[in-house]
């Protein structure tokens, strides 16, 4: 049984609706990624923060106001039609919300104690519930009245790649006939200035790949899928989570193990659920966060299971390293390009090869996808813990 893709709606630094987006990915444009000095004292960083107004919490759920629910809020408005007839045909309780995130509302709950610690007691907006990793989920589900299956999941950079995985698997038990999945993150200062305690930050645009790459930039995004059994329309040729393979190398809890084996056995799973070989795949979205590590051990990975290469690039120059939205935002970047909305994410970087590492195909700017089908893209996530997941989508049953 496949788990048709139908509707996608998105929120990154390049933009708040798809168009938008899928224009700015063509051009490889980096516009969206900015130097803001207010997340880590003494550091100017670069990061990726969505634009403009966010739309606005509806009072009955002014309990759950955070920016990670307003970013949800802006990308479900763009499958709204697609959603009510979901709804119309399934009903309610059959359909699910599986969401990956890493903060929740994890920034207003800081600004909430760091109140309690200026003023001796908590500030009336203060509310636990916005912290907790199941927010974003019943938010949806409180806004929709759903009554299906309702459930985050927090694997850090991974978590919106399982969700996807979890959400096909809930069709596949027959539990729902149809699940809004995908993952949202925000920026917020207890992640930036964790990640610069570890030295893993980049003041500048992170250089995925290069000799001189030293580190990440942060971004924040919401992106929604909403997977069906069955396509609800057949105006287009439909998309597809054909396979998906996770893996757990439990090398180290921040550091990925380096010779890239618990990477491949990801993409190797995802190859062996979606029936493929390395060889039928066009295009992988690679996690590249241009950190010494990570970018060493993965071109390792993909070196040896594609070894006659594969078109490939890191999308995080364009719109930051979105952390727990960020499987579902670079599946969607590969469903943008299936769907014929924008050419192959094309690798941004200064040109300048490691030569320790080996060689990459990157893609370059404009490069398109085959025009016939199929087609199938892929899409890599790794994470603190050793948890790596690949995701395949195709436009073929």
């Amino acid at each position: 049984m496949q788990a048709w893709l139908d509707a996608l709606g998105l929120a990154c630094a390049r933009g708040q609706d798809r168009a938008t987006i899928a224009a700015g990915l063509a051009r490889g444009d980096t516009g969206g990624m900015r130097a803001d000095d207010r997340w880590v004292s003494g550091r100017r960083l670069t990061v990726g923060a969505v634009p403009g107004e966010l739309p606005a919490v509806p009072a009955e759920l002014a309990g759950q106001d955070t920016r990670n629910n307003r970013l949800l809020l802006a990308a479900l408005e763009q499958i709204a039609a697609p959603l009510a007839l979901a709804i119309e045909r399934y009903g309610r309780a059959r359909i699910g919300v599986v969401l990956g995130t890493s903060t929740a509302g994890i920034e207003e709950s800081s600004q909430g104690i760091a109140g309690l610690v200026r003023n001796g007691v908590l500030p009336d907006s203060y509310s636990y519930l916005h912290q907790e990793l199941v927010a974003p989920a019943s938010f949806l589900r409180r806004r929709l009245d759903l009554q299906g299956p309702c459930y985050s999941i927090s694997t850090a950079c991974t978590s919106s790649a399982r969700a996807l995985q979890s959400a096909r698997r809930l069709l596949r038990q027959g539990l729902c006939d149809a699940v809004i999945c995908g993952g949202v993150d925000s920026l917020a200062r207890l992640t930036l200035n964790g990640f610069a305690a570890l030295e893993a930050v980049s003041d500048e645009l992170c250089n995925p790949f290069s000799a001189n790459r030293h580190g990440i930039n942060i971004g924040e995004a919401a992106a929604l899928f909403l997977m069906t059994r069955e396509p609800l329309t057949r105006t287009t040729q439909p998309i597809a989570l054909l396979g998906a393979g996770a893996s757990s190398d439990a090398h180290h809890i921040s550091a990925p193990e380096p010779s890239g084996r618990g990477a491949r056995e990801a993409m190797q799973a995802a190859l062996a659920d979606a029936g493929l070989a390395p060889e039928q795949i066009h295009y992988l979205n690679l996690h590249g966060t241009a950190t010494r590590h990570n970018d060493a051990m993965e071109s390792l990975a993909v070196a040896g299971l594609f070894p006659a290469g594969v078109p490939c690039s890191s999308s995080k120059p364009l719109t930051g390293h979105t952390l727990g939205a960020a499987g579902a935002l670079e599946a969607a970047f590969c469903w943008l390009s299936l769907a014929g909305e924008a050419p192959l994410p094309p690798h941004r970087w200064d040109g300048a090869a490691d030569p320790e590492l080996p060689a990459l195909q990157l893609v370059g700017e404009g490069q398109p996808l085959p025009q016939s089908g199929p087609r199938y893209l892929m899409s890599n996530s790794f994470a603190f813990g050793g948890s790596n997941v690949s995701l395949i989508l195709g436009d073929t049953a």
